[in-house]
């Protein structure tokens, strides 16, 4: 089979050179025969060519790949490996699917893509992370898992080498793989390492970075970044070693070129207050930053840039003044090169002026004397044996010397920064190993190449050696793994070259020694070279030049200019100018310039890594290194640590020199491919058998190469010998080894072309029979449609004839009609006009009397109208004249009568006639004197009464004053007495004219008050009446509402908020983990010998103060409640049932709390009555202690009186403000009313009972004091009676005083009481009618808005508007039940506390019984009634600690396996109600507290177990359950039996108990999700992506290095795969676990509907990584795989919990990997389809997309294009990858218990005996 077969026949694709594209695809258009000299081909534009071959030709072309085989991950699966290939393969990756990295062997080849790409976030990061490196697409992060990989594992050091070109983004890789080691490594302590070491990349890119022509942000110097990790691999500290800063860049940058970013940025600050005093200004203006002519970076904005440099200054710890000094050093270099040197006349010498501002600012910021700086610029100084000159200096001798400082000042500065850096860095704990990243310099070739270029190529051969040699030792050892025979495979050394540049004799040793010759020069220098290197393949000297050499490294030739070798070699600075800085007054330059020792050289086996420093000059010149030794001393450090590390390879290639994002130019990529190493990579795997298959892949991949008999055979390997035996008849071609199949180059093309012929002539013999049987089916359906024809023809012919009969006897038919109608119709028009004639005519006469009758009228009219008016006029004018008449004479007869009247009222007669009414007025009168008499005697007596009352008084008072008159004169104290008397009778007086006026004013106000009400009541009713007219009408039209927007918002902002909730729980959690485990380890690392006592407070998971008591405050809650009333507004507060629930509890509270008050102020009152009935106590002792009792307890009274109405007035006042600003409908404002009411009656009480209070503080002291008095006027009665002279009126007027004062201030009392409650009246009504105001309006704008809505609108208006005033009904109504009930309640336990009481009697008296009589004389037998148990245990209290070691600590799930779920959860709650019951609330307390710390602790140590924390998620939900459903709310009792609302807790509210139980079982639920993550994590790839759940589908393509050869290295079985059944298998058993600990359904669901987002996400974001998973047979495997998992869900009735819907992103997934992917409407049905999919995962899959055989097409990038610019308009967010940690907001519904406590049975194996049932 393999005689037949010769590579280069027709059709074969083969690779020739070009000079433009560097290699051309071609096609043989004619078989190739050995000895032809010319090849026939055909390019892929149709051009044919004819290829001359031979000896003096080109020899045969290079085969192409299959297409199968384009775009892979790792070049080394190609089977073609060549150079064409890798570029090819490069440039597919790069233009058409935006893959920027790939593979080569253990070389990983990133292209620059100048653009930014969204593949470093975080979650690519996690998705990196624990993966094997051959598993998932080629990325730098990849790389950095590897060696962190093998450092954890192997306990190696590790290092990352970034080599390129300039512009070709070394520096961001090395940057992303540090983020990579500091996320995944970060510090597990607060110093933030990982920040640190962040923090550096944009300082070293400020001082080492600067624009070049290639690279807008390229590295002028190459660093080694050691990142320290611990034992445990988290990052503890950090090096950095620095290489060849190229410090000529501070003095000169070519064209389009700047010089050190940190120059720029400086200058772009310089206008800030802090930077003046550097005296800078535009970059422009100095000739150090502005020879590149461009100063601005397109892009790039300097100040920003600053800003961050300054920010990581601070965080690496180096303070304000040093940044201040550095600043100071970078400005005065500025400085130093705009130093004007003149050169003096002579040429020989030169001088600075004076008054040269630059070098006063240079010497003023660098703290050193301007003389000696401007001396020591223009001279030198020569040391002779035994003499020192002092000689001039030449203008251009001055300027380069000036240049040399500046680079030095620069340099040394440089390495200060590295040195403090490295100091931040440090640390002080152990180091255990580390990865270092090494960023250096790839090989540079210019048109001119000087010392710097030198020394980069040389760095990179020394780099290129090591990499050839590691490459070929991993060869070595991958063929010794597999048993191969090794036979020695030829690869280039370079050692020929290194010893060229470093042996003795070496260029750079002929280079020092020519730099120790005093008048050394670069031309003598180079004669050295052609003469001690002419003999050496790898050196050449140019024809046309004597001042320039050739080294042929292994990369490229590359001359390099000798002219400035000796120069930078030397590194030449003169030392009095050094010596002058180390005199500055500045501390930082005076140490930058210091003398220090050379590093010590490292031991080979172990390397201490620190900046690389230019070392200083030593005193004696001729003792001092070179740059090119330092260099290479360097070097040879670097790699000694190279050498002791395992390296890790990443190149990095410039696509194009334009910069331009996504184009790549073949010409520079081959360039790069061949300098950096990747071809010679190649080229040593393609020597020996670069393809490699395991045998169940080769056995896969190419069975359908087999016999049938060959696959039936259980010894897979055997069966894949025996067909390679049979297909490749040269042994040579391949090898067997342990695990894999070892073939030659091409021999997978061969076996590919073999497979792809097979399926070619099986599909020919499958086309060749379908294609017959359509032509049968196709002949069938013609003749069966011709016979049909043929029927449907006859028939339709007969029915056409048919059709003409009928037509034809219709047509006479129509005929005979027509001419019928035709003759009638004329008849009729004929008849119809001689009827108009003869209408027309009658009218007309008609018309013609009728006007002439008309006529006659109207005269008739006129006539009768003017006749009426003549006989109107001439009547008036008669009744006029008698109006006249008449008056006249009424006047003359009214003044006859006038006049008699007069003369009758002179008579007495007439007098008598008024008086006869007189008498009965005089009776009446008499009556009511009579009246009034009586009523006068009543009041006399009741005066006697009085009197004799005050008489009584008076006596006592005249006996007080008989003691006063003792102490005092007498007439001064009555008259004082009597004054004082008279002014509170003028006060009194006052005061009552005062309390006139304010009720007149009261009365007044009132009435206009209840005018404006009324009106205001009325005008009210009216618009009530209108409203409910409106809301009757729109309640006819619709009596329901749609309310579901406004429960899916209500419903999602839940779910939001309960998220935010849940994720500060979940992190209070993980602050309690790190805390308790920081705590550990203090407590481990300052352990010491003996006993020492913890204290019990030292834990915040033992501490009883975590958790609040049962009793709360109320007037916190009402706090609560009004805050809750602002923040919600009166209209939102009036829905939410719980604030008016707080509200009306409020006044409850304050109503009970009025009736205690009240009930105090009683007893006060009896007790006053019942001191002054006594009289006299028995002792003073007593009364002062009564007095002092009743003074405390009138204290108390005022203080919660005044309290009280504090709560009152502020609750108030933020109602009626809220209610008046919110308040929006009349139900509202009748709620608000109702509430305002109850507060403001509560708030009148207690103000009335203050006053009271202060009455009778009044009459306490007054009884006090009469007392007192009385008892001295019993000790001195004889002595006083004898010397008393004072009258008895004084007495009278003493107690008369009394009384006096004690009615004014019963009358003060009174007006105080009623001018309050004016003010409060009126203020009441001030603000029920601005509330009416404001109502009326708003019912106005209610109105309004109501007409001008829709009438559908306005029917959801009015029935929002319905459903408020019944929810506000329904508040009272509630409140009125919940009242009753509440009532009901307590009188049921005071009634069960007496009964008990009364039980106890009675037992008590019946044991006194039996005790008085005698014993029986025989034995009776009591039998013990059944006992009736009320669901209650009762244990001691010293039994809490046993009861929680047993029930939590010791129990395991199994124990309780056979007994009622959640066991311990209602041992727990009965435990809870008898402590509720017997009223302690302190057992309450300790017992829950201990709960739940135990919970804590027990979940603690079994935190990765499974069972466990489903165990007591179920028993704490239980528990958690259970005190809401016994808690006495109405809410959770509805579902409650009788019993069970019996055994509800009476005596405490435990919500603040609920709430810390549904806090921890959220933390539980969190902790089980992740125990479950961490159990599926692992199956979920393997499950999902790799294992064949349909046989006999997947393919197999051909693998790379990295997976032939991956970090984790397994057994000849291979890696341990999972199957869909095993995952499925593991889901059932977490489903059974939980269904078995009782946890509620919809937890359950909610743990799956997680579970299943993480099995999502993993899968998901495994297939956007992973190209070879990204194909149709994969997408087949991934949608039936979803649907076994759909089907487990149906099968366990969890498909309503929102799980499946979380496999909708991987099934939109598998569904893209299936369609078809080429037409328009493919790409219309692909984005429809794709909802659950972003834009970028569609694109991203697309470009993965991977045909697994010739007969499938790729993916065009036109369709991808086509595919972008129809998702433009989706709003996608940016991340390409799923968040596998978030996590879904869990909800506990509540789910009562239909168990009944009385009824539990607890087993014996709990050991539970010391618990009693109750």
């Amino acid at each position: 089979m393999a005689a037949d077969y010769y590579p280069y026949s027709k059709f074969t694709r083969v690779w020739i050179p070009d000079p433009d594209d560097v290699w051309k695809a071609g096609e043989i258009t004619k078989d190739y025969k050995e000895g032809d000299p010319v090849l026939h081909l055909q390019l892929e534009d149709g051009t044919a060519l004819r290829y001359p071959l031979g000896p003096k030709g080109n020899p045969l072309p290079f085969l192409r790949n299959p297409d199968i085989l384009v775009g892979e991950n790792d070049l080394t699966a190609l089977s073609y490996l060549h150079e064409p290939a890798v570029l090819h393969n490069l440039r597919v990756r790069f233009l058409e699917s935006n893959h920027i990295y790939t593979y080569c062997g253990i070389v990983l080849v990133a292209i620059n893509p100048y653009e930014q790409l969204q593949i470093y976030g975080e979650e690519v990061i996690n998705a990196y992370s624990g993966q094997n490196m051959g598993d998932m697409d080629p990325h730098i992060f990849a790389v950095a898992e590897e060696a962190y990989k093998q450092m954890a594992r192997d306990e190696r050091n590790q290092s990352i080498i970034v080599s390129g070109e300039s512009g070709a983004g070394k520096t961001v890789s090395a940057k992303y793989a540090m983020r990579f080691f500091a996320t995944v490594g970060g510090s597990a302590s607060d110093t933030n390492v990982e920040d640190k070491v962040l923090a550096s990349s944009p300082i070293m890119e400020a001082i080492g970075n600067a624009k070049t022509t290639r690279n807008d942000n390229s590295s002028r110097f190459g660093k080694y970044i050691q990142i320290g990790f611990s034992r445990h691999y988290r990052i503890i500290g950090a090096n950095m070693r620095t290489y060849l800063l190229e410090k000529s860049r501070v003095v000169f940058q070519a064209e389009d070129e700047r010089n050190y970013h940190i120059f720029y940025q400086l200058c772009a600050s310089a206008s800030l207050p802090e930077f003046r005093d550097l005296s800078l200004t535009s970059a422009e203006d100095f000739i150090y930053t502005s020879l590149g002519e461009n100063i601005f970076i397109e892009g790039v904005n300097d100040a920003e840039d600053f800003k961050k440099t300054r920010e990581a200054f601070v965080l690496l710890g180096i303070k304000d003044g040093s940044q201040s000094s550095i600043f100071k050093v970078i400005a005065s270099i500025l400085h130093l090169g705009n130093i004007e040197i003149c050169s003096e006349r002579d040429g020989e010498s030169c001088h600075i002026s004076r008054n040269d501002l630059h070098l006063q600012h240079f010497c003023r910021l660098l703290g050193v004397e301007l003389q000696q700086m401007e001396h020591w610029l223009c001279h030198r100084k020569l040391v002779t044996g035994s003499e020192t000159y002092v000689k001039n200096m030449s203008s251009k001798q001055a300027t380069n010397a000036r240049d040399a400082l500046a680079k030095h000042i620069y340099a040394r500065l440089f390495d200060w920064i590295v040195d403090n850096i490295n100091k931040a860095l440090q640390t002080s704990s152990k180091q255990h190993s580390f990865i270092g990243v090494l960023d250096i310099y790839g090989f540079e070739t210019f048109e001119v190449n000087s010392f710097e270029q030198f020394c980069i190529n040389y760095a990179n051969e020394k780099l290129q050696q090591q990499f050839n040699s590691h490459v070929f030792k991993l060869e070595q050892e991958e063929y010794m793994k597999e048993q191969i025979p090794w036979t020695l495979i030829d690869f280039y050394d370079n050692q020929p070259c290194i010893d060229l540049i470093e042996a003795r004799l070496g260029i750079l040793d002929l280079l020092d020694e020519e730099c120790k010759v005093p008048k050394g020069t670069d031309q003598n220098w180079a004669q050295k070279l052609y003469k001690q290197n002419s003999s050496s393949a790898h050196f050449q000297k140019p024809r046309l030049s004597n001042t320039s050499f050739i080294v042929i490294h292994f990369a490229d030739k590359v001359e390099y200019q000798c002219e400035g070798f000796l120069e930078k070699n030397r590194d030449t600075v003169y030392e009095e100018q050094i010596n002058i800085l180390k005199a500055s007054q500045f501390q930082l330059v005076a140490d930058l310039f210091q003398e220090k020792d050379d590093a010590p050289s490292s031991k080979p086996s172990r390397v201490n890594v620190r900046a690389l420093k230019s070392v200083p000059k030593a005193p004696n010149k001729e003792h001092r290194k070179t740059v090119g030794h330092q260099f290479r001393s360097s070097l040879h450090l670097l790699m000694d640590t190279l050498n002791a590390t395992t390296p890790h390879y990443v190149r990095c290639i410039k696509p194009n020199d334009e910069k331009e994002a996504f184009s790549f130019d073949s010409r520079r990529a081959v360039q790069q491919l061949r300098a950096c190493g990747v071809l010679e990579t190649i080229r040593i795997s393609a020597a020996g058998y670069p393809s490699r298959w395991t045998y169940p892949d080769f056995f896969n991949r190419y069975r359908v190469l087999m016999k049938k008999s060959d696959m039936m055979s259980a010894d897979k390997k055997m069966v894949c010998k025996n067909l390679l035996e049979t297909l490749i008849k040269e042994p040579d071609m391949y090898q067997f080894g342990k695990t894999k199949i070892f073939f030659r180059a091409g021999q997978v093309a061969y076996l590919e072309k073999l497979r792809a012929d097979r399926f070619r002539s099986a599909c020919i013999k499958i086309q060749k029979t379908v294609r017959g049987w359509l032509q049968r089916v196709r002949y069938r359906k013609i003749r069966k449609t011709a016979v049909t024809l043929q029927r449907y023809g006859r028939g339709y012919l007969a029915r056409r004839y048919a059709e003409f009969l009928r037509l034809s006897r219709a047509a006479l038919v129509c005929q005979k009609q027509y001419r019928m109608v035709r003759e009638r119709r004329a008849f009729l028009a004929v008849r119809r006009a001689t009827v108009t004639i003869q209408a027309f005519a009658r009218g007309m006469f008609t018309r013609r009397i009728y006007w002439e009758f008309l006529l006659h009228h109207k005269a008739m009219i006129i006539q009768k109208n003017v006749r009426g008016w003549l006989q109107r006029k001439k009547f008036r004018r008669a009744r006029n004249a008698a109006i006249i008449i008449q008056c006249a004479f009424r006047r003359l007869r009214a003044k006859r009568q006038l006049k008699q009247l007069k003369i009758e009222a002179r008579s007495a007669e007439h007098l008598k006639k008024l008086n006869t009414g007189m008498e009965n007025k005089i009776v009446q009168l008499q009556r009511k004197v009579d009246d009034q008499a009586k009523e006068y005697k009543t009041q006399n007596e009741q005066l006697l009464t009085v009197n004799a009352t005050l008489g009584s008084e008076v006596t006592k008072l005249q006996k007080q004053l008989e003691v006063v008159r003792g102490q005092q004169s007498g007439g001064a104290q009555v008259v004082s007495l009597q004054e004082e008397v008279e002014k509170l009778r003028e006060e009194l007086r006052e005061a009552h004219a005062h309390r006139k006026r304010q009720e007149e004013e009261h009365s007044s106000e009132k009435m206009e008050l209840t005018q404006r009400v009324e009106e205001l009541q009325r005008e009210n009713s009216l618009l009530k009446g209108e409203k409910e007219e409106m809301n009757r009408r729109i309640l006819q039209q619709s009596r329901s509402t749609e309310e579901e927007a406004s429960s899916v918002s209500l419903q999602s902002e839940l779910d939001a908020e309960r998220q935010r909730y849940q994720n500060l729980l979940k992190e209070f959690s993980r602050l309690e983990q790190r805390y308790d485990n920081l705590k550990e380890e203090v407590s481990l690392s300052k352990f010491h010998p003996g006993h020492r006592r913890n204290p019990s407070n030292q834990s915040s998971l033992e501490s009883d103060s975590n958790y609040p008591s049962i009793s709360t405050s109320e007037v916190g809650d009402t706090e609560d409640s009004l805050q809750q009333v602002e923040d919600l507004g009166v209209e939102k507060a009036a829905m939410d049932i719980s604030l008016f629930l707080k509200l009306q509890k409020r006044v409850r509270e304050l109503e009970q709390e009025r009736k205690r008050l009240q009930a105090n102020l009683d007893k006060m009152e009896e007790l006053a009555k019942r001191k002054g009935s006594e009289g006299r106590g028995p002792s003073s002792e007593q009364e002062t202690a009564d007095l002092a009792y009743n003074n405390l307890k009138r204290q108390e009274l005022e203080s919660e009186n005044k309290k009280l109405k504090n709560d009152l007035n502020e609750l108030r006042k933020a109602v009626a403000e809220r209610a008046s600003q919110n308040s929006s409908s009349n139900e509202l404002q009748d709620s608000y009313n109702l509430l305002l009411s109850q507060l403001k009656a509560a708030n009148e009480e207690l103000d009335a009972r203050k006053e009271e209070v202060l009455i009778l503080r009044t009459q306490i002291v007054s009884n006090a004091q009469l007392q007192e008095r009385s008892e001295r006027i019993e000790t001195e009665k004889d002595a006083e009676l004898n010397h008393s002279t004072e009258p008895l009126d004084k007495e009278e007027a003493l107690r008369a005083y009394h009384g006096l004062c004690e009615s004014k201030k019963l009358l003060e009392a009174q007006l105080q009481t009623q001018s309050r409650q004016h003010r409060d009246e009126l203020e009441a009504r001030h603000t029920q009618i601005e509330l009416l105001k404001d109502d009326i309006e708003k019912k106005q704008e209610l109105l309004s808005y109501a007409a001008s809505l829709s009438p559908e609108a306005r029917v959801e208006y009015s029935v929002q508007q319905e459903i408020t005033r019944l929810t506000n009904d329904n508040l009272d109504l509630k409140e009125l039940v919940e009242k009753l009930e509440k009532n009901e309640r307590k009188l049921k336990k005071q009634l069960r506390i007496y009964m008990k009481k009364v039980q106890e009697l009675e037992a008590s008296q019946a044991t006194a019984q039996n005790a008085t009589k005698p014993e029986l004389s025989r034995q009776v037998t009591v039998q013990r009634k059944e006992k009736d148990f009320e669901g209650m245990l009762e244990y001691s209290k010293e039994d809490d600690g046993r009861l929680i070691k047993t029930l939590i600590n010791d129990v395991r799930p199994s124990s309780v396996a056979a007994t009622v779920p959640c066991l311990p959860a209602y041992i727990l709650f009965m435990c809870i109600r008898h402590a509720d019951y017997i009223n302690d609330d302190q057992k309450v307390e300790s017992l829950l507290t201990s709960t739940i710390n135990a919970i804590k602790k027990v979940l603690k140590k079994n935190n990765d177990d499974f069972e466990m924390t489903s165990f007591w998620l179920a028993n704490t939900s239980r528990l958690l359950h259970c005190l809401k459903q016994y808690s006495g709310d109405e809410a959770f009792m509805t579902q409650n039996t009788a019993k069970q609302n019996e055994h509800c807790l009476k005596n405490f509210d435990l919500a603040e108990y609920r709430q810390v139980l549904s806090d921890l079982s959220i933390q539980i639920y969190q902790q089980l999700i992740k125990v479950a993550e961490g159990v599926i994590q692992p199956m979920i790839v393997s499950a999902m992506l790799e294992s064949e759940s349909i046989p006999s589908l997947a393919g197999v393509k051909p693998m790379g290095y990295r997976n032939r050869s991956s970090s984790m290295d397994t057994d000849a079985d291979g890696p341990s795969s999972y199957t869909l059944q095993a995952l499925i298998r593991q889901l059932g058993q977490f489903h059974a676990t939980m269904r078995d600990h009782g946890l509620d359904p919809e937890i359950v669901g909610q743990v799956i509907r997680q579970l299943f987002h993480c099995i999502n996400a993993i899968t998901l974001n495994n297939l956007l990584l992973r190209k070879d998973v990204c194909s149709w047979s994969t997408g087949m495997q991934l949608r039936y795989n979803t649907s076994q998992m759909e089907e487990w869900l149906r099968g366990n009735n969890l498909f309503q919990s929102k799980a499946a819907a979380a496999l909708e992103p991987i099934i939109q997934a598998a569904q893209l990997l299936q369609v078809k992917k080429k037409t328009s409407q493919d790409a219309e049905a692909i984005c429809s389809l794709c909802s659950a999919l972003t834009t970028q995962q569609i694109v991203k899959i697309l470009n993965l997309y991977t045909p697994l055989n010739e007969f499938e097409e790729r993916v065009t990038v036109s369709f991808i294009r086509t595919i972008q610019n129809r998702l433009q308009e989706r709003n996608d967010p940016p991340q390409l990858l799923v968040d596998t940690k978030h996590t879904f907001p869990v909800l506990f519904p509540y789910t009562p218990s239909a168990l009944s406590l009385e009824t539990l049975h607890i087993p014996a194996s709990l050991g539970l005996d010391f618990l009693i049932r109750v």
